[in-house]
Formats: C-alpha cells, sequence, structure tokens
C-alpha cells in the first residue's frame, strides 16, 4: 500500500515531510490535498483529533504532527538515503539530537511561526492586519534565540553535531517564511547562523518542495478574496 499524506504541498509542515522524503529519496507516496474545510471532517479527525495537517496512512498504521512523522519516516527509511537521525545505541549522539530537536521546537518555533500568524496567517484567516508590536516583540525573541545559535554553531556545522539531521530541517519552513516576510537579513548578524541556514536552503531536498513564497502567494490570493 503506498503511504498517502494529507496535507497542503507548500504549506509549512507538510514541507517538512516532504523534505525528509526527498532526503531519504522516497518517491512511492501519494499526496492528498486538503482543503481547510476537510480538515474539521470526521474522515480527517480520525486521522488527526486536532484538525490539522499533516497527517500520514502508511498502510494502515495513521500518525499525525510533522515532527513524529519526520522522525518515523527517518527510522523507516534509515538504510536509505540521507542518514537523518542517530542510531538507537547512539546514546550520546541520539541525546544531542533529541536536545537540538527541543531547542527547535521550545526557542525558535513559537517566535518564528509567531511572526507568520501575524504577518500571513492573521490576514488570510480574516481576523484583521498584523499587531506589528507583536511582530517586533517576537523578532526580538527570534533573535535571542539567533544569538545562542550561533555560539552552538561556532563549535560545529550543525545543531546536533557536524552531521545534518532533521533537527536542523525542522527549522526551514518558518525560517524561510520569515525572510519573505520582510526579515530577508533576519540571519545576518549571527554568521554561524547564516552559514548553517543558507546551507539548508541549499539542499536538493528543499528545492524539490514547492516554495515558501508559493505558499505566500496563495495565502494572499485567499486573503484577497
Amino acid at each position: 500500500m503506498t503511504l498517502k499524506i494529507y496535507g497542503i504541498r507548500e504549506s509549512t509542515c507538510t514541507s517538512r515531510v516532504l523534505t525528509v522524503l526527498a532526503e531519504k529519496g522516497v518517491t512511492d507516496y501519494e499526496l492528498i490535498t486538503m482543503k481547510q474545510t476537510d480538515t474539521k471532517s470526521p474522515e480527517h479527525l480520525a486521522r488527526h483529533p486536532f484538525g490539522k495537517i499533516p497527517a500520514i496512512d502508511d498502510d494502515g498504521f495513521v500518525l499525525s504532527e510533522s515532527r513524529a512523522i519526520c522522525k518515523y519516516l527517518a527510522k523507516k527509511y534509515a538504510g536509505q538515503g540521507t542518514k537523518l537521525i542517530p542510531d538507537d545505541d547512539d546514546l550520546t549522539g541520539y541525546g544531542l539530537f533529541e536536545q537540538a530537536c527541543s531547542y527547535e521546537a521550545f526557542y525558535f518555533n513559537h517566535p518564528a511561526e509567531s511572526i507568520g500568524f501575524e504577518k500571513l496567517f492573521k490576514g488570510a484567516h480574516g481576523k484583521g492586519p498584523a499587531d506589528e508590536d507583536l511582530v517586533a516583540k517576537y523578532k526580538s525573541q527570534l533573535e535571542d534565540t539567533l544569538k545562542i545559535y550561533d555560539v552552538i554553531l561556532a563549535k560545529h556545522a550543525y545543531l546536533a553535531g557536524d552531521q545534518v539531521s532533521i533537527a536542523d530541517l525542522f527549522h526551514l519552513p518558518y525560517g524561510a517564511l520569515a525572510k519573505e516576510l520582510g526579515f530577508r537579513t533576519l540571519f545576518d548578524p549571527y554568521p554561524n547562523v547564516k552559514r548553517w541556514f543558507e546551507s539548508l536552503e541549499a539542499r536538493e531536498s528543499w528545492k524539490t518542495v514547492p516554495s515558501v513564497m508559493a505558499f505566500l502567494a496563495r495565502m494572499k490570493a485567499q486573503a484577497a478574496k
């Protein structure tokens, strides 16, 4: 049975999953494009109880949340493509990997995603214009995180060591979106972060995923209706 992915190809969280599949060289999957109204249907709530995307159905095994899906896929296809997650018996490597995942989830994602909400999603969903004071607050929070990242990345090429992992790739969707939403030079004051993020954006896997610009254009078009 073909792996089924329920999501929107150019959306931020779906793009995480598609990037990992590209890194692993997996092409045998079916992307089932969801509409916003579909996410609250009984069928989709059975896949994702909070009515979000993406979710997968892998031969009857249903899983939701992009980060969990990415870790599952990295383990399932461990023997092919880019090694994106340490072996279970590499306790040190796995500990550093999970630490890096926590950095992204707890210190990077909230301000980066919140900038996206204020500058794009809020208007697209008819919730009014961006609160620029909040945008400034989230930008400051993100800069605080990047300052610390710059110290970490001075010691090794990636957040968990000298090999790329999905902990790094998790940053791509909202980091790239923040840049496109008026913060093009966001990473410039932090040379190690700038080098790291540019190396992620240059990966062939990310280039195969429909760009954040496509998502941006689609959301702006919806907001204009």
